[in-house]
């Protein structure tokens, strides 16, 4: 059981405090899918793949904290016990990770959390890409941001597939042009540029361009972890999919896996036609008010952020 709450401090979180809250997120992830009834393994469960889990996420979470733009964690005794973290890309704030540990939930430090790193003024939107813990979702609302769609995880062992098309596809290289190109893609897609999240994404996978008659309409990202993906038109997704899918067979890997919003009617459609399952886990997006064109987009993995 939990000690009383004032024993609790709170200070900005660091760089240093990656691998401690990486470890409160999966128990309290753990946690929240036992009580949403799956008996299914989890990392949490198992050292080895815990430790694997961190190596492929260590990037994300030391990004995510140079990037910040509210960072802060609660201490008791001089152990972290929750945090909560939020970036801002133009003048969107978006709240990435709210975790605390199950022994010392409902008592007060989750709503001290979220009221430092995710605060009501001063943005023009703010976003959350959300769990369905009822407890959470409960102080979300209360912040002023409500659900808007699901994302749903589908995944396969990928195969060969070959879609017709007349998009040319280009590896994405890491200059200040390209990126602008993102930028404009993302200003008309989701209403804001983000370009320290595109600098890391391309350290992290590997970036493509669609062109069509010379034009980019799109953008997307292939690696051990897809996405996001973004194109003017959604009758191209099934063959930019094609394309990644091809890439996760030509790697050798096992899975081949999308953050998919149930909006996108043209993925979900492509998606299921080619079997792909759908996880028992599901997030939604929340806001403070509706934007973006969600069924251009497919979101990035791990949902971390849009």
């Amino acid at each position: 059981m939990a000690l009383p709450n004032q024993l609790i401090t709170y200070r900005p979180g660091t760089i240093a405090d990656s691998y401690p809250i990486f470890i409160i997120f999966e128990e309290t992830l753990a946690d929240l899918i036992r009580r949403l009834g799956s008996s299914g393994p989890t990392s949490w469960q198992n050292p080895a793949t815990l430790e694997q889990m961190w190596q492929e996420r260590r990037s994300m979470y030391e990004h995510l904290a140079r990037t910040a733009a509210y960072f802060w964690v609660a201490e008791r005794a001089g152990q972290i016990v929750g945090f909560a973290r939020s970036i801002r890309r133009d003048d969107v704030l978006e709240l990435t990770e709210f975790f605390v540990r199950p022994g010392e939930q409902a008592a007060g430090v989750g709503r001290e959390l979220l009221a430092r790193a995710f605060p009501t003024g001063g943005a023009k939107r703010r976003i959350i890409v959300a769990s369905l813990d009822v407890r959470a979702q409960a102080r979300y609302l209360k912040a002023g941001v409500y659900p808007r769609f699901p994302v749903y995880y589908f995944g396969r062992a990928p195969e060969i597939t070959t879609i017709p098309t007349d998009l040319t596809i280009e590896p994405i290289t890491a200059s200040p042009e390209r990126v602008e190109i993102l930028a404009v893609l993302d200003q008309s897609l989701l209403g804001h540029r983000r370009d320290a999240d595109h600098t890391w994404l391309l350290s992290d996978r590997q970036g493509f361009l669609y062109y069509r008659d010379d034009q980019p309409v799109g953008y997307g990202y292939a690696g051990l972890r897809s996405g996001p993906f973004a194109l003017l038109h959604p009758h191209d997704f099934p063959a930019v999919l094609a394309h990644a899918e091809n890439l996760a067979v030509t790697a050798g890997r096992p899975h081949f896996g999308l953050e998919v919003p149930m909006i996108n009617r043209s993925v979900v459609e492509y998606l299921l036609a080619r079997n792909f399952q759908m996880d028992a886990f599901m997030a939604v997006l929340m806001s403070d008010a509706p934007f973006g064109r969600f069924e251009h987009y497919i979101f990035t993995s791990p949902p971390f952020f849009l």
